[in-house]
């Protein structure tokens, strides 16, 4: 059997409003880049029809019962055989050329790997501040690392992202900002910068404001701030784990 080029991760629990989403734009980059493409879901503390619906779009479906989102991911990612891996959060649809410009950035001998701009699904004057807010946090990070580590889809060498040891499991929170990090750095020590794709991008639901209210990250800047310590697990749990969907 022939090896796929791509393997795609998406950590998802109770997602039966977003997955089929998410599996129908896969299908559709991969069309546009003509390889092969194997999906992974790791199906979180389903009690929903997550799993029924990623197996109906053809993905393969992992069981992980742990409340770490990095374990999660590095689940799925034990299971794949494609060179290049992508990681995508299972509410987030990618464009119809983002694993053809990930392969060429990739093949360009240039970059290490990178992530991905993000747009929500919609738009407030509250998420337009929150999101301000949350980058008053993370600019910062991108000037000591003089690189613009956006994150929302990852994507870069397996071999690399098993050099890295994938994501740190000691994190609750904030595992893509500390992969992004390190994935940058092993990029400098080979000469390659960290990327971001430019043409596409990936569009992700605005769902934690509809859960918590568009305002909800500016008011509760605390809460905000713990998150971003990234192991802060009482934080992370009522805003993440243990919220009902």
């Amino acid at each position: 059997m022939t090896e796929p080029v791509f393997s795609i991760i998406i950590p998802a629990h109770n997602e039966e409003k977003y997955i089929g989403k998410c599996l129908d734009a896969i299908n559709k980059a991969a069309a546009f880049v003509g390889d092969g493409v194997q999906v992974i879901v790791t199906a979180n503390r389903c009690t929903d029809k997550t799993a029924e619906i990623a197996e109906k779009h053809g993905a393969e479906v992992c069981v992980n019962d742990d409340k770490c989102i990095s374990a999660v991911r590095n689940a799925g990612a034990r299971l794949a055989r494609g060179e290049i891996i992508v990681t995508i959060d299972a509410d987030s649809a990618m464009t119809e050329g983002s694993l053809a410009e990930i392969k060429e950035m990739l093949g360009s001998g240039q970059y290490i790997g990178g992530g991905t701009r993000a747009k929500f699904d919609r738009m407030s004057l509250g998420i337009a501040v929150s999101a301000a807010y949350v980058a008053l946090n993370i600019i910062p990070i991108m000037k000591k690392y003089k690189a613009a580590l956006m994150g929302g889809m990852f994507w870069c060498y397996r071999s690399d992202f098993e050099e890295l040891g994938g994501f740190d499991e000691s994190l609750v929170s904030l595992e893509d900002m500390d992969f992004a990090i390190r994935l940058k750095l092993l990029g400098d020590k080979r000469g390659k910068k960290y990327g971001v794709l430019k043409k596409n991008i990936i569009i992700t639901s605005a769902r934690k404001f509809d859960e918590f209210g568009d305002w909800y990250l500016v008011k509760n800047r605390k809460l905000t701030k713990a998150i971003f310590t990234g192991k802060d697990r009482e934080a992370a749990d009522s805003f993440y784990y243990d919220v009902k969907r």
